[in-house]
């Protein structure tokens, strides 16, 4: 009895191609179809599935800080992927998440992505206001940025993100655990004093001033006093999720008084107060 071929399944369709590939996790699609033929690489590159660009679940996966995260040769490769997303996706790319890149893959997502909606940019010392200013003025749609433990993004940035970006919902500033600091970093990203010139009040001031559309918020060991959150929270009246952990200059009087015109407020995460109540 002969041999029975099977269906040649680099004769589907480019429609029955994006549709199975949709199905599949941007690493699922890096690693096994890309390399099946060319015409499943050519379907795999389609811009309609490169829309999304997200290794912030990779990286969480992952056990802890790997020393060779903080490398140039990795920041070189982490903007190698970022650039050649941006090619396939041929500016249409709105969503970015990822770590340990630099101003050069940020410049390139601002000059080319008009579009762009959500960017994180965690754990990036390479990124600066140079990058970010452009993401300011050439993203006018983001409604999501988070750039947590990145300390080379001044208060400047943040004050022309507010006032360029009117559609941003969520914003993230949150900076590391003192006591956990020396775990999760190289010495040499320590030596650089700018990590300690994050000024709390006047992130504060300018998201109050700008940001009033905000939703969700997160300052996790920001420097910001009472003085600084009550003027965050008259201009965010809209604020349904805010996070204070780790703020240790905020008193238990002075973040009840902040919080109590926030009507819409359903979930508040506080320095380590005795008793508190919202």
């Amino acid at each position: 009895m002969g041999w029975e071929l099977g269906p040649d399944w680099t004769e589907l369709t480019q429609e029955c191609l994006l549709d199975i590939f949709s199905r599949l996790s941007l690493e699922e699609r890096w690693t096994g179809p890309m390399f099946v033929c060319k015409t499943w690489m050519n379907g795999c590159q389609d811009p309609s599935l490169n829309l999304v660009f997200d290794l912030e679940t990779k990286f969480q996966s992952l056990p802890g800080s790997l020393s060779c995260w903080w490398s140039p040769e990795f920041e070189d490769k982490i903007d190698s992927v970022l650039r050649s997303v941006v090619n396939r996706s041929e500016g249409g790319l709105k969503e970015v998440r990822i770590r340990h890149c630099t101003d050069s893959s940020i410049s390139y997502v601002a000059e080319r992505c008009p579009n762009l909606e959500v960017l994180s940019v965690k754990y990036c010392p390479k990124v600066t206001d140079d990058s970010m200013l452009k993401i300011a003025l050439m993203c006018p749609n983001l409604k999501e940025l988070d750039i947590s433990f990145s300390y080379k993004i001044s208060c400047v940035c943040v004050d022309m993100v507010g006032k360029n970006c009117k559609n941003i919902q969520t914003f993230k500033r949150n900076l590391m655990d003192p006591a956990e600091v020396m775990k999760s970093v190289p010495s040499n990203y320590m030596e650089d004093p700018s990590i300690f010139l994050i000024y709390g009040n006047i992130d504060a001031y300018v998201i109050g001033k700008h940001m009033h559309q905000l939703k969700h918020l997160e300052l996790r060991f920001s420097t910001l006093s009472d003085n600084g959150l009550a003027q965050l929270c008259e201009g965010c009246l809209n604020l349904e999720y805010l996070d204070l952990f780790g703020c240790s200059k905020l008193t238990n009087d002075g973040v009840t008084n902040s919080i109590s015109n926030l009507k819409h407020l359903k979930v508040i995460k506080i320095p380590s107060f005795p008793a508190f109540t919202i």
